[in-house]
């Protein structure tokens, strides 16, 4: 098996809507992720996968694999592989030509240059030449998803975007730790104070009127202050399963990462299988 992929570590929606972008563009993408999961945007993350066995964002489909022959049947057959590697264990086997890591821990990363030859570090907590070898950046604005070769990513604000006026009050952390447990599904209609899930047996209630865009999948224990959910004011239930903007942002500076380097424009289109 040759090197000629791109594996990323992470399956939540930035890291998915790299894997899109990618994947939309020839390329051929694995991805890692953790036993279960702490996604919110489920119904953009590939990281679903892990729980579903299969599942398909937009037009692209992702499957969970367990060994190498499955990464290499399913890239065969034009999906993503989903894999549960933490520790990038696979990476030192498969030995792919680009990791991107798309793990937003917003600190600094576990992850050196030389996990492969090309490193792409997304968002805060990453410096180009120090820990990656270029960074895309995460934070909304007139830098979003340019490609630094040099310098750091910006600090997370830990300020969330804010959408029709909404800002922090539209998105849901665990009041306390333990198990949770759903109240309503992904994309349902949401009234003011409408009971989403319980944690603990503390319920969460709904902020404002609008659609649950996000939730964190039911039944997994959640740290207190955890981000578990977020409210849509807009109240357009397909928002749900559209890949953001600021994803394909930053998607496409990893794509631009990737090509400006010449001989990786060959080596990537190249089948890492036979």
């Amino acid at each position: 098996m040759t090197s000629s992929f791109v594996l990323i570590r992470g399956g939540g929606d930035l890291g998915s809507g790299v894997a899109i972008r990618l994947h939309r563009a020839g390329l051929f993408v694995v991805i890692t992720e953790q036993p279960k999961p702490l996604v919110v945007r489920r119904f953009v993350s590939f990281a679903e996968a892990i729980y579903r066995g299969k599942f398909t964002v937009e037009d692209v489909t992702a499957k969970r694999v367990y060994n190498q022959e499955e990464i290499i049947e399913v890239l065969s057959k034009g999906m993503i592989p989903v894999v549960v590697d933490p520790q990038l264990k696979f990476s030192k086997i498969l030995q792919p030509l680009v990791v991107v890591d798309a793990s937003m821990k917003k600190t600094s990363p576990d992850l050196g240059k030389d996990a492969a030859p090309l490193v792409v570090g997304l968002g805060p907590g990453f410096e180009a030449g120090k820990n990656c070898h270029v960074v895309v950046e995460t934070n909304r604005g007139h830098s979003l998803g340019r490609v630094l070769w040099t310098g750091s990513a910006k600090e997370d604000t830990g300020i969330p975007d804010v959408v029709l006026d909404k800002g922090v009050e539209r998105v849901l952390r665990a009041p306390a730790g333990g198990r949770l447990i759903a109240c309503v599904q992904i994309g349902e209609f949401l009234e003011k104070d409408q009971l989403i899930a319980e944690v603990d047996g503390i319920p969460v209630v709904s902020p404002f009127k609008g659609v649950l865009r996000g939730l964190v999948h039911p039944d997994v224990h959640v740290r207190k202050g955890l981000k578990i959910g977020d409210v849509d004011p807009r109240a357009d239930p397909e928002y749900c399963t559209l890949v953001s903007d600021k994803s394909l942002a930053i998607g496409g500076g990893v794509l631009e990462a990737i090509l400006s380097i010449p001989h990786f424009r060959v080596k990537l289109w190249e089948k890492p299988f036979v």
